[in-house]
């Protein structure tokens, strides 16, 4: 599986795959060696937050935000990328907590109905 993903990797003629292609690549690839792809890894998870395929997908798109902030920490301090990409994965995941609704309450709505209802009879 290594090989086949360093042949697509160099077959693509890009400096970075992205979509699904290179998620698959640069997930496989960290894992033997992180330091190498683990930057690559983070960026096309903070890109892949932002498709439109996720859009509607809210827990998603924080979920592929923690990997690629959890990918950028563990890259060494001693690797340039690493304070560039973990300070992007970070406010990525920072606007789309800072985005997301808050929670619906848990009622069903009798508590609001109720008092609606309520409003008329304290007028007569």
């Amino acid at each position: 599986m290594v090989v086949l993903a360093r042949v697509r990797l160099l077959s693509a003629n890009r400096r970075v795959v992205r979509g699904a292609e290179g998620l698959w690549i640069y997930r496989l690839l960290t894992q033997v060696e992180p330091e190498a792809y683990g930057s690559k890894l983070a960026y096309v998870l903070v890109e892949a937050s932002a498709s439109p395929l996720v859009r509607e997908l809210p827990e998603r798109r924080l979920a592929l935000l923690d990997e690629a902030v959890e990918v950028a920490k563990a890259l060494g301090t001693s690797n340039p990328y690493r304070a560039k990409i973990l300070a992007r994965a970070l406010a990525a995941r920072q606007r789309e907590v800072e985005c997301r609704p808050a929670e619906p309450l848990a009622s069903d709505g009798r508590e609001h109905r109720a008092a609606l209802q309520e409003k008329p009879q304290e007028r007569a």
